[in-house]
């Protein structure tokens, strides 16, 4: 299956690309963008300190490393409590 459904699918009607799933790909790839900035910025404040040299040292790497692991491990944490609290609110209706 491709990209918003445009894999091989005829035109007309049935192939249309509706707008609803545009839109939800165009909140998608916003929400890629501004967790993937946030990322950048977070790990490049705590773990460069200064442009001394062209390449990242040994100690640099591995502060990023470890910084962009726990990074997206709070962030699925903070998912998943989310979603469990969502859940939680669908219930209780």
């Amino acid at each position: 299956m491709s990209f918003l459904g445009l894999g091989g699918k005829p035109s007309g009607a049935a192939g249309a690309i509706s707008r609803s799933k545009i839109e939800s790909a165009e909140t998608e790839i916003d929400t890629v963008a501004d967790l993937f900035n946030r990322l950048i910025e977070s790990c490049h404040k705590k773990c460069i300190q200064g442009y001394q040299e062209g390449d990242l040292s040994k100690q640099e790497g591995l502060c990023l490393d470890r910084c962009v692991y726990k990074y997206f491990e709070v962030n699925a944490k903070v998912g998943e409590l989310m979603q469990s609290m969502g859940q939680q609110q669908f219930q209780n209706r």
